[in-house]
């Protein structure tokens, strides 16, 4: 699963820009996170968790865990 296309391709599904996500990541964590950041991040693949989690939030979606 490449996480950049996975993350890309929810965004638009629910119609929010990277510019959207990077403000919600930046309010939830109360520090500066710029687009560039999160764009890097994503094209990277270092998200850590907790970005990852934000990002889900925001977009409806969560993590889950499935035994192979």
């Amino acid at each position: 699963m490449d996480l950049r296309v996975e993350i890309r391709k929810l965004a638009m599904q629910e119609n929010v820009t990277l510019t959207e996500l990077a403000k919600y990541i930046e309010n939830k964590k109360q520090r500066a996170y710029s687009i560039q950041n999160l764009s890097t991040k994503i094209k990277k693949g270092t998200l850590n968790i907790t970005e990852l989690e934000i990002i889900l939030e925001k977009l409806g979606y969560n993590i889950g865990f499935n035994k192979k």
